[in-house]
């Protein structure tokens, strides 16, 4: 499993968590889920203080507390979760870890369903 970050921050205000979790995030292992490729956007949006972070699986996960989703995209399905000033970086890392490796949900036959690239 490939895990990837991007960052689309409008302000310095989050730049350190960001920095924090992306370096943890980096040397996550992929494990049970090696098939299941991740990506992890956190942003800003304007006047918004939080924040916000989305999480996009290749396929279909279970879902995790306090995350939304999934939506079903053309890059997989992504949930989504917002973060405040309140939330330390080991919080965030907690919760991002959490939804990165969430447990595959089987389609009605027992294979996950695959998005088309």
């Amino acid at each position: 499993m490939a895990i990837t970050t991007a960052r689309k921050l409008l302000s310095d205000s989050w730049t350190e968590d960001v920095e924090t979790v992306e370096a943890v995030v980096g040397r996550f292992r992929a494990g049970h889920a090696a098939r299941n490729d991740c990506h992890v956007v956190f942003f800003e949006m304007d006047r918004d203080v939080h924040l916000h972070v989305n999480v996009t699986h290749r396929y279909p996960t279970k879902s995790v507390p306090g995350w939304a989703g999934p939506a079903s995209l053309p890059q997989g399905f992504v949930h989504n979760r917002t973060f405040g000033e309140e939330q330390s970086s080991n919080q965030i890392v907690r919760h991002v870890r959490d939804m990165i490796f969430a447990a595959p949900r089987r389609s009605q036959r027992g294979d996950p369903k695959p998005r088309s690239r």
